[in-house]
């Protein structure tokens, strides 16, 4: 299993594939659990196309390969000088619990230390309970809801409320 960055045209096809899948997904998820609606179509362009949120040098964007497969993604993004954020982290179900997922966030945490910042935040919904175990195990804690998160701008303002009672916050103090 290696880790390879989104920089090509096969990678950014894989990338996009695998994040419509995602975000498909979660979507369905939020909506049939929480009564959340998000706009993925917007979320997957600004993702793939905006170069300022993933992509180096002030972020970060894999997908992980098995053999000749592509089984997942994730991301990180650079907040301010010293806080980045994980985004849309996910492995493809038939490749969970093999060590991908944890994979994926170590290089991120070393990618975060590597850019100089100090705390590594990330949200996902209060449903995806084995997710927020991999982020414990690695030293996340729950901290309080706040509005500069990854959601804002992908759903309707009067649904801020909504979504901060369904995600669970975490953040992470890097040590150097």
């Amino acid at each position: 299993m290696e880790l390879v960055a989104v920089d090509d045209d096969a990678t950014t096809a894989a990338a996009r594939y695998l994040l419509g899948e995602y975000l498909s997904w979660v979507a369905g998820v939020a909506a049939e659990q929480h009564g959340l609606v998000f706009d993925t179509e917007a979320m997957l362009a600004s993702d793939i196309g905006d170069r300022s949120k993933f992509y180096a040098p002030s972020g970060r964007f894999y997908l992980l390969r098995e053999a000749q497969a592509f089984i997942g993604v994730g991301a990180l993004r650079r907040i301010d000088a010293s806080t980045a954020e994980i985004q849309r982290m996910v492995v493809q179900p038939p490749w969970r619990g093999r060590g991908a997922a944890r994979l994926m966030l170590a290089r991120l945490l070393d990618d975060a230390r590597a850019l100089g910042c100090h705390v590594v935040r990330l949200e996902s919904l209060k449903s995806l309970a084995p997710a927020h175990a991999l982020y414990r195990s690695a030293g996340f804690v729950e901290v309080a809801a706040h509005d500069d998160n990854g959601m804002r701008g992908y759903q309707a303002d009067a649904a801020r409320d909504a979504y901060r009672a369904a995600a669970v916050f975490m953040a992470l103090r890097l040590r150097r």
